[in-house]
């Protein structure tokens, strides 16, 4: 008895996963779903989608929505789609609202949106309605030096002929950033920019910037406008204490050229001193060999020897003469001038 329960329990089973199994491969619960939609689809196929490994639900529920849009929408197409690595539920509810707003959009080219990595409702959305970009802060100087930080509100509806393969927003954004600050840079005067705005816009949209974008922009317009620093008198500050330091440096060199000369100048008088001292060091023994030779006599050596003599003492009489004069004329005061005398 035990043997025949366990046996009919295992038959059980087997019966069981074999329905399971069954029912997984001939869904027939999707099949009478097509056929009230009135969209039928035969057994076959839908087991064909299972072993082909595509998930006949998202199949049957995007060609049920696409069939009651009034979209023709082959199987075929949503099949491939799914095996491309697709998104067919963004597909077919980007062409239902496309086909909604009267956008003329094929499933080649809704696909191809898709495949790319772009969101097709997204893409139909921004069509319809235009999106604001918020610029960052850009920086622009006019000609006489004053800095105008601008920000700007781009406002850009998308191209869908050109979505697929186009530049996206960063460079839109990159693209008004080099108009705002060259037209900022074309004005004579800061005051200019603030009282017309608007030229910036203008200037701007006259360059033609979305070419080559997924989007097309529709209009460009100025959020705020601040005065910044004044560059030209930075640059002329910075160009002051540039020439205030080579001027340093050549005064330096030359100082350093002086310094070096005087050095020179003290070297070639010591070296003069020295032969001078040298010479002076020969004459006694220049006297003495004349003397042994009979060239001068002893009067001629004690005229010379009083000579030197004479020479020094008024060389210290004119020295002690000049420091007197010197002490007196810082000892005298200054006389008070003569005037009336009081009565």
């Amino acid at each position: 008895m035990v043997a025949i329960g366990f046996g009919g329990l295992l038959l059980t089973l087997v019966i069981l996963f074999g329905i399971i199994v069954f029912l997984y491969y001939f869904p027939f619960g999707l099949w009478l779903s097509t056929v009230a939609a009135g969209v039928p689809l035969s057994i076959i196929a839908l087991v064909r989608m299972r072993l082909i490994r595509i998930p006949p639900g998202v199949i049957v529920a995007n060609l049920v929505r696409a069939r009651k849009a009034g979209l023709h929408i082959d199987v075929d197409q949503l099949q491939s789609h799914i095996l491309a690595g697709g998104n067919v539920d963004k597909v077919t509810l980007g062409m239902i609202a496309a086909q909604r707003a009267g956008i003329p959009l094929e499933w080649p080219r809704a696909a191809a949106i898709d495949l790319a990595g772009r969101d097709v409702p997204d893409a139909v959305q921004t069509f319809v309605n235009p999106k604001v970009i918020e610029t960052p802060t850009f920086q622009g100087v006019a000609q006489d030096g004053i800095q105008l930080n601008v920000k700007a509100r781009i406002t850009v509806r998308t191209n869908l002929d050109r979505y697929v393969g186009g530049a996206g927003e960063q460079t839109v954004v990159a693209r008004v950033g080099e108009g705002v600050v060259s037209a900022v840079g074309a004005a004579q005067s800061y005051k200019e920019v603030l009282e017309y705005p608007d030229k910036i816009s203008k200037a701007v949209l006259a360059k033609g910037l979305d070419a080559g974008t997924a989007f097309e922009i529709v209009s460009i317009d100025i959020a705020d406008v601040d005065v910044g620093r004044n560059v030209g008198a930075d640059l002329q500050i910075s160009q002051a204490e540039a020439d205030r330091r080579i001027g340093q440096a050549k005064a330096a060199e030359r100082q350093y050229a002086a310094q070096a000369l005087e050095q020179e100048m003290r070297a070639r008088t010591q070296e003069m001193q020295a032969n001078v001292v040298q010479a002076e060091a020969q004459v006694p023994l220049a006297i003495s060999e004349a003397l042994r030779s009979g060239n001068i006599g002893v009067m001629d050596y004690v005229r010379y020897k009083n000579l030197l003599a004479d020479t020094e003492m008024r060389g210290n009489i004119a020295q002690s003469a000049q420091g007197k004069g010197e002490q007196q004329s810082g000892q005298q005061s200054p006389q008070p001038p003569a005037g009336p005398q009081p009565s």
